[in-house]
């Protein structure tokens, strides 16, 4: 085998693989795809879930918003 037929073997090769690649993509993309729907339809896993089950309480700041809110409604009802 000579350096011309070698050269040769790998242009065809390089061809063949500049063709399937785009299929080869779509492939593995629609693989990636259908896996994500299936997890989909199972539901949140344990990933999703909080890992603890108690009640979790508000932040400062929400607590702090809430008590603004409350006292405004209150002064603005009074004449």
């Amino acid at each position: 085998m000579n350096t011309h037929d070698a050269l040769d073997t790998l242009a065809v090769l390089g061809v063949l693989l500049l063709m399937a690649l785009p299929s080869l993509l779509g492939h593995a993309h629609d693989r990636r795809i259908d896996r994500q729907l299936r997890e989909a339809e199972r539901g949140p896993g344990p990933r999703a879930q909080n890992s603890s089950s108690k009640e979790t309480e508000p932040s400062t700041a929400t607590w702090y918003a809430d008590g603004r809110r409350s006292k405004k409604l209150v002064s603005s009802c009074t004449p």
